[in-house]
């Protein structure tokens, strides 16, 4: 039997801040739509920085804060049913998260290190840990958000500028892809266009499906084999 093989994959996406809205008197509400589609105005006064709140009414109880809370694209869903093999709804907000897992993919078995990094927005600075010792990556957005859709191209190209712009394994994951059509804001062909200028696989997910979802982690190692070998060919060596 062939050795076991290392693969180390980063999943990163847009980070779901908690915004504050100001006001005047006593907690007042404006809007409709509940959880994200309402706002929550507290006093004014000084306030604490954002934090990220995937699953609000978990954290906080029943009574609703003076935050609004954009959707988050739910990578970390997406981990912990590749890892677990169940849908996590609701969870406490990622700081960095690692996670092993022998997978097999054809007669080969690889021992995938899965990094959950913490959610990303376009100002963010990602580190040299983002870049060195990594194999490939995993990019989420939210269907359902043009925001995170945004984000990940943003993400992108920061790594392939940290990388030296050499090519570098991408699956490019539109997750939600289960919840209603009137509440898509990123249509499927666009997610194709831009797996497409990358070079990357593409891929629409649900992370309530977890043989879609054990779907992603295979392509991944796939790519990472696939762009390593293409690699060795023009340059005559292999990478280990």
């Amino acid at each position: 039997m062939p050795p076991l093989r290392h693969r180390k994959v980063l999943i990163l996406g847009y980070r779901a801040v908690a915004s504050i809205t100001p006001g005047r008197g006593p907690l007042r509400r404006s809007g409709g739509g509940g959880w994200g589609g309402e706002r929550w105005g507290i006093a004014a006064g000084p306030f604490p920085p954002p934090r990220s709140f995937p699953c609000p009414g978990a954290l906080l109880g029943p009574r609703p804060p003076a935050l609004r809370f954009p959707p988050p694209p739910g990578k970390t869903s997406l981990a912990h049913q590749f890892v677990e093999g169940k849908f996590v709804e609701c969870y406490e907000p990622t700081v960095e998260s690692t996670y092993n897992k022998m997978v097999v993919v054809g007669k080969d078995e690889f021992q995938l290190q899965l990094v959950d990094t913490a959610g990303q927005d376009e100002y963010s600075i990602l580190p040299h840990s983002f870049i060195i010792g990594i194999h490939g990556y995993v990019l989420v957005y939210s269907v359902t958000s043009l925001r995170s859709f945004q984000v990940v191209k943003t993400l992108h190209n920061k790594l392939y500028e940290g990388r030296g712009k050499t090519r570098m394994p991408v699956v490019l994951v539109g997750n939600k892809a289960d919840l209603s059509l009137q509440s898509r804001e990123v249509r499927t062909d666009e997610g194709k266009k831009l797996a497409e200028s990358w070079g990357a696989i593409f891929l629409e997910s649900s992370a309530k499906e977890s043989q879609v979802t054990q779907g992603i982690f295979t392509k991944i190692i796939e790519e990472i084999d696939r762009v390593d070998n293409s690699y060795g060919r023009s340059t005559g060596c292999r990478l280990m």
